[in-house]
């Protein structure tokens, strides 16, 4: 059979368990284009295909315009204290500059690396930058504790010294998102992502909040937000169009309130509005309603599903009358 998947589009696969959701989007869509992609990095156009095996299709056509691959998951954004939303998105170095360029700083011959809590002389030598000091309970969990020393703060008292408009790096990293946004509202490179972590509904999170602590929705929506800074900054920085990236989500609502579901679906226009794809595999019936276009399969899961039921928006299912139509006409409706 023949699949058509609308670019720049929103396009929900859907269907029963077990229909071949995820065989479709991810094993066959996301596996081969990112293997075209890769190749066209090779040899800039569509005749790159011919050195790639095809898996699960026998042809796979329209994806030159595709110049980046991403699947969008709910594995954790790192696995140490170290690693944390200002670092993930990346506007941390920013922040680091910011005290370096301060008289205090440049009186004491400080530069960015004092100010990094990975590396250097600038971090607090009791737990290494990581703020927590891990207690070991023999026959129990280890247990994290706010170390003694820094108090959580990950920097020695030196580096803490420092002070940009009141705050030391320290209180910078115990910052709330909602706070951080006012804060930094003059410096536009900083404000943009800590406003887009607000209007995902993260302005709860701190900057220096350890990855290890967030849960799969949070990382997950904080790497849809690195994406969408990664729009702004390719547009409005470079003044250059920015690169246009295949995202493919699996069941991104798995676990969310419904409040930030509705975050969620926001973002996902975001990413088309800036020109993107966004294929995402779903069971949730408002993200589906939201979608531009909806691939349906089954009729039924396991050996009675595999097949293309419905190709079209969401009303055309309601017509059509398949599992999803019926399930989503009320709310449509609504």
């Amino acid at each position: 059979m023949n699949v058509d998947v609308p670019l720049q589009r929103l396009v929900a696969v859907t269907g029963v368990s077990g229909s071949g959701k995820s065989t479709l989007a991810r094993d066959v869509l996301l596996a081969n284009v990112a293997a075209l992609v890769a190749a066209k990095g090779r040899k800039p156009d569509e005749s790159a295909a011919g050195s790639v095996l095809l898996s699960g299709c026998q042809a796979l056509s329209g994806w030159g315009t595709v110049d980046r691959v991403l699947e969008v998951d709910q594995t954790p954004i790192g696995k140490t204290p170290r690693s944390c939303p200002a670092t993930y998105i990346g506007f941390w170095d920013t922040i680091r500059k910011l005290f370096t360029e301060t008289l205090e700083a440049k009186a004491r011959g400080y530069t960015a690396a004092r100010f990094s809590f990975n590396t250097g002389q600038g971090r607090c030598p009791a737990c290494e930058g990581q703020g927590m000091r891990t207690i070991e309970m023999s026959f129990l969990p280890d247990v994290k504790v706010p170390c003694d020393v820094c108090h959580g703060q990950r920097f020695n008292a030196e580096t803490l010294a420092v002070t940009w408009r009141g705050k030391s790096i320290g209180d910078v990293l115990s910052m709330e998102v909602d706070e951080a946004v006012d804060f930094f509202a003059s410096m536009p490179t900083i404000a943009h992502p800590l406003q887009l972590l607000k209007d995902v509904g993260l302005g709860y999170l701190t900057l220096g909040q350890p990855s290890p602590t967030l849960s799969g929705g949070e990382a997950q929506r904080i790497k849809l937000v690195t994406e969408l800074s990664k729009v702004r900054d390719d547009v409005t920085r470079r003044g250059q169009k920015a690169p246009h990236t295949l995202y493919v989500l699996d069941e991104p609502t798995v676990g969310l309130h419904m409040a930030d579901v509705e975050r969620l679906i926001h973002v996902l226009h975001r990413l088309v509005d800036g020109g993107h794809s966004v294929v995402v595999i779903e069971h949730d019936l408002d993200v589906i309603a939201e979608a531009d276009w909806v691939l349906d399969l089954g009729p039924e899961g396991g050996t009675g599903g595999g097949r293309v039921v419905c190709a079209g928006t969401p009303e055309t299912l309601v017509k059509l009358g398949t599992h999803t139509g019926v399930a989503i006409q009320p709310v449509l409706a609504r």
